[in-house]
């Protein structure tokens, strides 16, 4: 039985919004961008009725069982008609709609995270899309435990990480050429932590494959 609720736990920031000033980069954050009663309901609602599932990925030639779970989201459209895929929730669309508003942009896809407890993360990395010759831009929302996303420039050793908490019903946009010249990862931690949601909203093309 839980004596409280677990939404009660997790910290909304208080930042507002903030433009990094870091080259080869068009990175801006959100605190806030829900509220703390949406952040909760949306919480509720992905954790426990979303249908993940854990995947495989190769690392050093190794076939491993990746330290998260996950989900995917993709227009009909954009699918093919020999193809299947859940249908997008209305919380979902809500979600996605409000990033639309934001961003004034349209994304098509969605890749949902869960980060079960601190030994879940995923190492550094660079978001690759099925857009030939463009920077792949990537809308992502957060919903639970706040997890450190830390960030580090490709070629430029000179330039320090960067640490950004994401907590709570915040928003971080990493648009331009960050994915040609950053990395990302969220590290694991020995912190008992809770679940966090991670929807990370994207623009793909099946017909480019």
């Amino acid at each position: 039985m839980k004596l409280f609720n677990d939404t009660e736990l997790f910290t909304t920031g208080s930042g507002g919004k903030k433009i990094f000033d870091l080259p080869d980069t068009e990175l801006i954050l959100i605190d806030n961008f829900f509220t703390k009663e949406e952040s909760d309901h949306f919480y509720e609602k992905l954790l426990h009725q979303t249908k993940w599932r854990g995947y495989q990925m190769e690392i050093f030639d190794k076939t491993v069982t990746a330290p998260r779970m996950i989900a995917w989201y993709e227009d009909k459209d954009n699918i093919g008609a020999d193809q299947n895929g859940p249908d997008w929730t209305y919380d979902l669309l809500t979600i996605r709609s409000r990033v639309e508003k934001e961003t004034q942009l349209e994304f098509n896809s969605l890749l949902l995270n869960l980060y079960r407890n601190g030994n879940d993360g995923v190492g550094w990395h660079s978001d690759k899309e099925n857009n030939p010759g463009k920077d792949p831009i990537i809308a992502s929302v957060t919903f639970g435990e706040t997890r450190i996303f830390r960030l580090r420039h490709k070629f430029r050793k000179d330039i320090a990480q960067v640490e950004i908490p994401l907590h709570h019903g915040s928003f971080l946009l990493m648009a331009g050429t960050t994915n040609s010249f950053w990395q990302h990862q969220v590290p694991k931690t020995a912190r008992n932590v809770l679940p966090r949601i991670n929807l990370t909203f994207r623009r793909t093309d099946r017909k480019t494959e």
